[in-house]
């Protein structure tokens, strides 16, 4: 689910508070960081269960139609091959879903009259009735789900305010986890059963956990360092004057230049010049860059950068 982009980006968010709070609690801050990862991993459960969560209320309101003083034909023999769709059953019958909500409390007994409002502008649309009349395959139920997720999740005000009531930095993860249970939903198949396995928060858990944590940590423990190498390759600049977050964006650019073996220069630097282009200023990445290339010369000059391994070797 996160890539080493995403990892970047949560420890930039993560140095940003910590040095914003002024906290000097080293391992506060890093249980923090870990904490808001496992946080895109609940965003990911809290839209996956939130299909059949739909489907069972839409499904209980056809049953009560039957009851009707003087129920119509349709009330007698509504159309359910929304409600039973095969994806939506397997999503809720995944044991391990079942067990992650759970464990992360993601309950929506509470919040039936938000499931209700948007269940209601589901089965209101067009692509719904669409969806209904035509004869059923796996692949229209993944791209109808996928409507649903794109229109009535992520990008309906409001569901997105309840998220951000739960969490306020969901916002930025919302494409991540969308991304995942899009991903989630095109994996079943018509073999697909409850052993179904989820998409997984980390690539390789204990060498991204490794990562963020040391990266974190450098950064921190060294901060004093990384400012004064940036502040002899700004001359016409007062340190004041940067924006924080350039600040931090070439020391995490530094501090994983000098002491990650295994990743090469070019990744290193692409990486957060790209990432400066939506976490600061319009003229960022430019300013960054132009600091960046001075420095790799004096570290390649100095004998500071090491790299090993085949294909880091410049």
């Amino acid at each position: 689910m996160l890539n080493r982009r995403h990892l970047r980006i949560k420890v930039l968010h993560a140095l940003y508070a910590f040095i914003q709070s002024g906290n000097d609690n080293l391992q506060k801050g890093e249980q923090e960081l870990l904490t808001a990862i496992e946080k895109v991993n609940e965003l990911y459960i809290t839209l996956l269960s939130f299909f059949p969560e739909i489907a069972d209320m839409l499904d209980k309101e056809l049953e009560q139609a039957k009851t009707k003083f003087i129920p119509t034909a349709q009330d007698l023999s509504p159309n359910k091959k929304f409600v039973e769709g095969k994806i939506i059953n397997f999503i809720r019958i995944n044991n391990e879903l079942k067990l992650k909500t759970r464990n992360k409390k993601v309950l929506w007994n509470s919040e039936q009259d938000l499931v209700r409002n948007i269940y209601r502008a589901i089965i209101a649309s067009q692509e719904y009735n669409n969806y209904l009349e035509t004869e059923y395959s796996l692949k229209e139920e993944q791209d109808f789900l996928c409507f649903i997720l794109e229109t009535y999740l992520l990008n309906y005000e409001p569901f997105i305010y309840y998220l951000e009531e739960k969490n306020i930095y969901w916002q930025d993860d919302f494409l991540i986890a969308g991304h995942a249970v899009v991903k989630t939903i095109k994996s079943f198949t018509e073999n697909s059963n409850e052993n179904e396995a989820l998409s997984a928060l980390y690539r390789d858990e204990e060498d991204d956990r490794k990562f963020i944590v040391e990266l974190f940590r450098k950064t921190v423990l060294n901060q004093k360092d990384l400012l004064q190498l940036i502040s002899e390759k700004t001359e016409n600049w007062e340190m004041e004057r940067i924006a924080l977050m350039d600040i931090i964006l070439m020391q995490m650019a530094i501090s994983e230049m000098l002491n990650f073996e295994n990743i090469p220069l070019k990744v290193s630097l692409n990486e957060y010049i790209d990432i400066s282009k939506d976490y600061s200023t319009p003229k960022s990445k430019l300013f960054i860059n132009g600091i960046l290339d001075k420095l790799v010369i004096d570290f390649k000059r100095n004998g500071k950068i090491n790299k090993t391994g085949r294909g880091l070797i410049e």
